[in-house]
């Protein structure tokens, strides 16, 4: 079965850094869209970043572009979130998902367009 599973996360001050981790299994992860989403309590989820298949392409939401970036390691089933210069707007659950979308040139895809989910890690940024 097809699983993710997030890991990284934790308590950082202003200015300091993350990397998250997120493992793929059950299906080829080469072939699927990655992207990171985060969510803080009575908001909806809100896109960060996503990647293609290949690596060369990523998006990014406008709050975080400069200082988090986006990788995958096809070779080790894994999408990485390097998060620099956190901010305590920056506090979330993050979630990692992935996609079958094919067309991954007119801009980050929704929500709606990821397939399966990880259970999330906590990012805490205290100011």
């Amino acid at each position: 079965q097809v699983q993710l599973v997030e890991s990284g996360g934790g308590l950082v001050q202003a200015g300091g850094s993350l990397r998250l981790s997120c493992a793929a299994s059950g299906r080829t992860f080469s072939s699927y869209i990655m992207g990171w989403f985060r969510q803080v309590p009575g908001k909806e989820r809100e896109f960060v970043a996503d990647i293609s298949r290949s690596g060369g392409k990523t998006y990014y939401t406008d709050s975080v572009k400069g200082r988090f970036t986006i990788v995958r390691d096809n070779a080790k089933n894994t999408v990485y979130l390097q998060m620099n210069n956190l901010k305590p707007e920056d506090t979330a659950v993050y979630y990692c998902a992935d996609s079958t979308v094919v067309n991954f040139t007119d801009g980050p895809l929704t929500s709606t367009q990821y397939d399966y989910w990880g259970q999330g890690t906590q990012v805490t940024v205290s100011s």
